[in-house]
C-alpha cells in the first residue's frame, strides 16, 4: 500500500494548503476590514438620507462629482466588476488600487443622496483591488495572481453579506456560466471565512430574516415554484436588458460622461416626485422586510425597483446590483405568491435569491446563500427556484465579461465567449 502512495504529491498538497491559507487569510483581513468600513459608512449615509429627505434634490450634483471623478481619475477602474471578472480570464492587466477608495466614496455618495444601488459590486471591487495590490507587493504572477483576484471576490462578497459559503462559491461560479473553478477552492474559502469573521470582529452586523419552514415534497407546490422560477428569471432578464439599454442610450445621447449621472439623478427625482414616496431609493431594505413580516407591498413594486435601479446604475452612479435584485425578487415573489394562492412570504424568500441567480448566472451560490440566510428547511424549493430562474434568464447577465462555458440551451453550441461578445456577434448576424 505504502509503495503506491505518491509522497511528493502529498508534500505539494501540504505546501499549497499552507501557502493559500496564509494568502487567503491576508486577503480576508483586507476584504473584511474594507467591508466593515463600507457598511458603517453606508448605514450612516442611509440614516442621514432618511432623516433628511430633501437630500434627494442634490442627487444630480452628487452624480456630477462621481461622474467627473471617474472621468478624470478612474481609468480602467470605471469598468468595475467587469474588469475584475475579465482579469480572472485574461490575467494580464492590473486592477488599480484606486478602485477601492473610489468605489467606496462613490457608492456612499450615491446612497447618501438617494440613488437606487446595492453593496455587492462595491465589496467585490474593494476586495479584488486590495488583493491585487497585495499580490503586487508580494510579486506573485501567473496563476497565483488569478487565484488572488478570485480570493478578493469571495472575501468581498462573503463579508459584505455575512454569507461566507455563498461568497466562496460565488467566486468559483461567477467568472464562467456553467463552470466552477475548483482550483481556487482553498484561497476562496479561506478569504470568505476570514473576511466574514473580520467584519463581525469589527462589530458590524448583517440583516436577519425569518427561517423558512421545513416542507416536504408536494407536487402542486413544486409545480408552482417552477412557474415562479420562470417568472423570476424573466424579471432578472428584464432588469439586465433595461440596464444595458439605459447605459447604451446615455452614452449615445450624452457625449460628456460626467453629465450622464446628472441626467440620471434628475430622472430619479422626477420618478420619486411622481410616486410621492422614497421607498425605492437606496437599498430599499424596508420593502424586503415588508414581504417577510406580512405587511405587504404594492403588486408592481418589483417593476418600480427595476426602473429606479436601472436608471441609477445605467447612467453612471456607483454601487452594486445585488441588493436591488434581492428587493426585486422578494417583491416579485410576494406578488406571485398572492396570485398563486401560496404563502407570499415563502415566495418572497425564494424570489429574494432566485432573481439574483438569474441575473448573475450563479444558481449554486444563490441556493447556498438562501441556506445561510433562511435556513435549510425548504432547500428543495429554493434550489428549484434558483436553477429554473438561471435557465429562464437566457445567456444574459449583469456581468458582461462573464464567459459562457456551457450554453443553457441544448444544441446551442458556441466556443467559449463572453456575454458581451456573444451579444455583439448576434447583433451582427
Amino acid at each position: 500500500m505504502w509503495s503506491r502512495m505518491n509522497l511528493g504529491e502529498h508534500r505539494a498538497f501540504v505546501g499549497m494548503l499552507v501557502k493559500w491559507v496564509v494568502l487567503g487569510s491576508a486577503v480576508g483581513v483586507l476584504s473584511g476590514t474594507a467591508s466593515a468600513v463600507f457598511l458603517v459608512a453606508l448605514n450612516w449615509a442611509t440614516a442621514v438620507r432618511v432623516a433628511n429627505p430633501a437630500l434627494l434634490f442634490l442627487l444630480p450634483l452628487a452624480g456630477l462629482v462621481i461622474g467627473w471623478s471617474y472621468y478624470r481619475m478612474g481609468g480602467s477602474a470605471a469598468r468595475g466588476n467587469n474588469l475584475v471578472i475579465e482579469q480572472v480570464h485574461l490575467n494580464k492587466d492590473p486592477i488599480p488600487l484606486r478602485m477601492a477608495p473610489m468605489v467606496l466614496i462613490g457608492t456612499v455618495l450615491t446612497h447618501l443622496f438617494g440613488g437606487s444601488a446595492g453593496r455587492e459590486g462595491t465589496a467585490i471591487q474593494m476586495g479584488s483591488s486590495l488583493a491585487d495590490g497585495l499580490r503586487r507587493v508580494l510579486r506573485l504572477e501567473g496563476e497565483d495572481r488569478r487565484l488572488m483576484v478570485l480570493a478578493g471576490i469571495s472575501g468581498g462578497f462573503g463579508s459584505v453579506f455575512g454569507t461566507p459559503i455563498a461568497g466562496f462559491v460565488f467566486a468559483l461560479e461567477a467568472p464562467a456560466m456553467g463552470r466552477i473553478r475548483y482550483d481556487a477552492v482553498v484561497p476562496c474559502l479561506t478569504a470568505a471565512l476570514v473576511g466574514d469573521m473580520v467584519t463581525r470582529a469589527w462589530g458590524v452586523g448583517h440583516s436577519h430574516y425569518p427561517a423558512l419552514a421545513e416542507i416536504g415534497i408536494q407536487p402542486l407546490l413544486l409545480g408552482a415554484v417552477v412557474l415562479a422560477g420562470i417568472i423570476f428569471g424573466w424579471v432578472a432578464l428584464v432588469f439586465v436588458e433595461l440596464l444595458e439599454y439605459i447605459r447604451h442610450l446615455s452614452r449615445k445621447l450624452i457625449v460628456y460622461p460626467p453629465l450622464r449621472p446628472v441626467v440620471g439623478g434628475v430622472i430619479v427625482i422626477g420618478l420619486t416626485v411622481i410616486l410621492g414616496k422614497q421607498d425605492y431609493l437606496g437599498l430599499s431594505l424596508s420593502l424586503i422586510q415588508n414581504t417577510m413580516n406580512g405587511t405587504g407591498v404594492e403588486p408592481l413594486a418589483f417593476v418600480l425597483k427595476v426602473v429606479f435601479t436601472a436608471v441609477t446604475l445605467g447612467t453612471g452612479f456607483m454601487g452594486g446590483e445585488v441588493t436591488p435584485l434581492f428587493v426585486m425578487g422578494a417583491t416579485a415573489g410576494y406578488s406571485v405568491g398572492r396570485v398563486l394562492g401560496i404563502e407570499p412570504a415563502f415566495m418572497a424568500a425564494l424570489g429574494f435569491v432566485a432573481v439574483f441567480a438569474g441575473a448573475s448566472n450563479t444558481p449554486l451560490a444563490c441556493t447556498l446563500m438562501a441556506v445561510e440566510l433562511f435556513g435549510g428547511g425548504s432547500l428543495l424549493y429554493v434550489g428549484v427556484a434558483c436553477f429554473v430562474a438561471y435557465l429562464a434568464s437566457g445567456h444574459r447577465g449583469i456581468y458582461v465579461t462573464q464567459r459562457i462555458a456551457t450554453p443553457k440551451t441544448a444544441g446551442d453550441v458556441v466556443a467559449e465567449e463572453s456575454i458581451e461578445a456573444r451579444a455583439k456577434r448576434r447583433s451582427r448576424d
